[in-house]
């Protein structure tokens, strides 16, 4: 269902797109590009110079490699565009930090306290939030996750959000071992 019609007139002031692509590579590992522009649809002064309307203010892209457990690997990071050239792009090194993590396991914890604040760049570090889920909805059903054929423990999505609320009807309905009456 789409929003309801704005109640007063508006004009448009700014634009973030967020977009991930997912990858299955030739090696058996999986790539995860997230990429975040930002743009105005007037132009503006930053710094001093001119940023053209429609021209991205931030793009910026962070690929993570992992493997079938959904391990970090490996990290690359670009950024094609920056408010201040050489300062904002200086900070690419400091996402190797991800390496090692997990994307199931406190994935978006680990990952504020190693590069939130001054430790990384916002734009780079908010990208790093949609991961996780993104890679369950890519190859999710590919790959190994912890205790996956523990059945005395429910899949691990029970229980994380709405629809699959233990006191709801698609738990309920799916699986139903792991259904919990509300009070």
């Amino acid at each position: 269902m789409a929003l309801p019609p704005p109640s007063a007139a508006r004009k448009p002031l700014h634009r973030r797109a967020i977009q991930v692509e997912a990858f299955e590579r030739d090696d058996g590992l999986f790539d995860l590009e997230a990429r975040l522009t930002d743009t105005k649809p007037h132009v503006i002064e930053l710094f001093g110079s001119p940023v053209a309307a429609g021209h991205p203010i931030h793009d910026m892209v962070l690929r993570v490699t992992v493997n079938a457990s959904l391990d970090i690997v490996d990290v690359q990071v670009a950024s094609l565009s920056v408010p201040v050239p050489g300062v904002c792009d200086a900070i690419a090194p400091a996402y190797a930090k991800l390496i090692g993590l997990n994307l199931l396991a406190g994935f978006r914890r680990e990952a504020k306290a190693l590069l939130g604040g001054t430790r990384g760049c916002t734009h780079l570090t908010e990208l790093t939030g949609v991961l996780p889920t993104a890679a369950l909805q890519a190859f999710g059903h590919r790959v190994r996750r912890t205790g996956q054929d523990d059945v005395s423990q429910p899949p691990f999505f029970v229980g994380q959000c709405h629809a699959y609320d233990r006191t709801g009807p698609v738990v309920q309905r799916h699986y139903p071992q792991w259904f919990v009456k509300a009070n």
